[in-house]
């Protein structure tokens, strides 16, 4: 009993957790999707191209977009951090002054371009090689058959995965800490982990970690609600006063059918084997004796 009463005195304070938590929402949220949606963007266009080149026929074209993306997949993204942040210090110092935020966002960027570029070369290559041919014969040069025809149809196909990696690169975000962080610019990671070695108590660390899961999990259903829409499209409710070609209005179930124009005479229907209109008074009966032809 004791050790239990310890466990839930350590992960689920409810002191530590409050005296963190208004740090956590003014300054580790901001950062942290600062961060995200920063390197997210940047990464998606570096890919773009990057999957292009990927497809692309001439090896001096697909070689060093498959080089890049081996090394910035390969790598582990702390070292790609460490590497950027560190090694382009003085340079940045020069350009912006310290602050590590550019240099972060840098890495991460570099790093989700080589993610979302495989991402994109798949949805690329995915694409029916008759849609090519056929923007071709309507006149469409390969580029901008590319551009408007190829392109966003791979793109919409690899729309679950690209958000995938968004999620796994909201979450390599905590990694900028190693860069070193004022304490207006730490994100939801750094600032549990501060209130954590101050008190001792990890529960605002826990408390960290149910912010990245509220920001995730969203997303997580966002990825199936992508997915499911593009397998099966919309859904389209029945709507009984849905309008019919050739009628006038909505369509009543239990009203006549009207005519598109009702006074236009409509031509009575002339059976076949008879000459002129079949009149009410006249019988259509051939007489006795006749012989068909």
């Amino acid at each position: 009993m004791d050790q239990l009463s310890t466990l839930v005195e350590t992960f689920f304070d409810w002191g530590s957790m409050r005296s963190a938590i208004s740090d956590l929402l003014t300054t580790g949220v901001p950062n942290t999707l600062i961060l995200a949606a920063s390197s997210a963007a940047a990464g998606t266009l570096l890919g773009l191209p990057l999957a292009v080149a990927g497809t692309a026929r001439t090896r001096w074209l697909r070689w060093p977009a498959r080089l890049y993306t081996d090394v910035f997949r390969g790598m582990p993204a702390a070292v790609t951090i460490l590497l950027i942040g560190v090694g382009l210090a003085p340079q940045a110092l020069a350009v912006w002054g310290p602050d590590p935020y550019p240099l972060g966002i840098l890495a991460l960027s570099l790093i989700a371009a080589a993610y979302f570029g495989e991402i994109f070369r798949s949805g690329i290559q995915s694409v029916e090689a008759g849609q090519l041919e056929a923007a071709r014969a309507l006149g469409f040069s390969y580029p901008a058959a590319m551009r408007l025809v190829i392109i966003p149809l791979g793109v919409r196909r690899v729309l679950p995965a690209w958000v995938n990696q968004l999620i796994a690169l909201v979450k390599d975000s905590s990694l900028i800490y190693f860069l070193g962080l004022t304490a207006g610019q730490r994100d939801l990671f750094r600032i549990g982990q501060d209130s954590a070695a101050n008190t001792g108590n990890e529960s605002a660390l826990v408390l960290a970690g149910l912010f990245y899961l509220l920001l995730t999990v969203p997303l997580t259903h966002l990825v199936n609600v992508v997915d499911r829409r593009l397998r099966h499209g919309r859904r389209v409710a029945e709507d009984p006063a849905a309008e019919l070609p050739g009628l006038v209005g909505p369509v009543d179930p239990t009203g006549p059918v009207v005519p598109a124009d009702p006074a236009e005479p409509t031509e009575p229907v002339v059976p076949s084997g008879l000459v002129g209109p079949a009149g009410p008074a006249e019988p259509t009966v051939a007489p006795e004796g006749a012989t068909r032809a």
